[in-house]
């Protein structure tokens, strides 16, 4: 009889499945050192993504904040100890009679390019939902709008709408109609970089309506069938009402991405003749670059106004992609 068995003691009992002996301490400290271990391994995941933030967004947006809270000149912008204007930038955009030009052109633009985008992406990718032999070729050529830098479309854009030797109006003149200014006339100004920006955004409509259709299941459009349903039936019954969700993504991310269109307004436009087709986007560019005397406080506040209306427009993306979820 040993001496703890003797003084009535138990020899102290072993973890589960552990040899006979170890304590049962070693396991909680194993599963301690364990969990510190992946937080380490988390935070080592997280701190390049929090310091990319952080250097490329948050601090810009400091600056750009910075900017349009104080009255600064070339001198002040360079060297620093520009005075503090607190309201005075927002309030000199928001009474500029440019500012309502620019605020209905980008209400128009962004609207009237984002309607047409859907519709013609939504028509493209049922027609292509249909399946025949070419569809995977012709698909792809529509993705080449996409796919080309946004310098290379503005330019090739510019290019087809000169008022002198473009194609566009060359075609026009075949069929009888006469000389169109459309980057030189306050009438077609705008016209002319919602045709350009809605032809660059259809492939993307495209791409992400086509995946929705192919989550359809089949099943529903034989049934629909055998029920006497034709094909506008069909699509309002069941294709429309499926679709909405993906509809409301694709909507709400070219919102967020059309509101702040920039070099292509610039390329072809540079927002005039005039202010014709300024919008939020150029009208900062302009203010704060675009002078001899740049106003950098008034630039930084419309940047500021742009990106309070796209962070709604996110908002309401999270927002949907939530429920969604549930």
């Amino acid at each position: 009889m040993t001496t703890a068995h003797a003084d009535g003691l138990k020899p102290p009992s072993a973890a589960p499945g552990a040899p006979h002996g170890q304590p049962r301490t070693v396991s909680g400290t194993a599963g301690r050192r364990g969990r510190r271990t992946t937080q380490l391994a988390a935070w080592g995941f997280l701190t390049p993504v929090a310091a990319y933030l952080g250097v490329f967004y948050a601090y810009p947006l400091y600056r750009n904040v910075d900017l349009s809270l104080r009255h600064y000149t070339v001198r002040s912008f360079v060297q620093g100890g520009a005075p503090f204007s607190g309201w005075g930038n927002f309030h000199q955009v928001l009474h500029d009679p440019a500012f309502g030009t620019a605020l209905r052109n980008t209400v128009v633009f962004t609207l009237v390019s984002i309607l047409f985008q859907y519709l013609i992406g939504l028509a493209l990718a049922v027609f292509f939902n249909r399946g025949f032999r070419l569809a995977p070729t012709l698909r792809a050529l529509f993705l080449i709008p996409w796919l080309l830098p946004l310098i290379v479309s503005a330019s090739t854009w510019s290019w087809m709408l000169n008022s002198e030797s473009g194609v566009v109006n060359y075609g026009l003149h075949l069929v009888g109609v006469g000389q169109v200014d459309w980057l030189t006339s306050p009438h077609w100004a705008l016209t002319s970089v919602i045709i350009a920006n809605v032809w660059i955004g259809i492939p993307f409509n495209l791409v992400i309506l086509y995946s929705g259709l192919q989550n359809i299941p089949t099943e529903l459009y034989e049934a629909a069938s055998l029920d006497g349903a034709n094909g506008w039936q069909q699509f309002r019954r069941i294709t429309f009402p499926l679709l909405r969700p993906v509809s409301a993504i694709t909507v709400l991310l070219g919102l967020i991405y059309t509101l702040k269109v920039f070099d292509l307004i610039w390329i072809m436009t540079k927002g005039g003749p005039g202010d014709s087709s300024s919008t939020l986007a150029t009208w900062s560019y302009r203010l704060g670059f675009g002078s001899l005397l740049p106003q950098f406080g008034p630039g930084a506040a419309v940047g500021n106004i742009l990106i309070l209306i796209a962070l709604v427009f996110g908002g309401l993306y999270v927002r949907i992609q939530r429920r969604q979820a549930i």
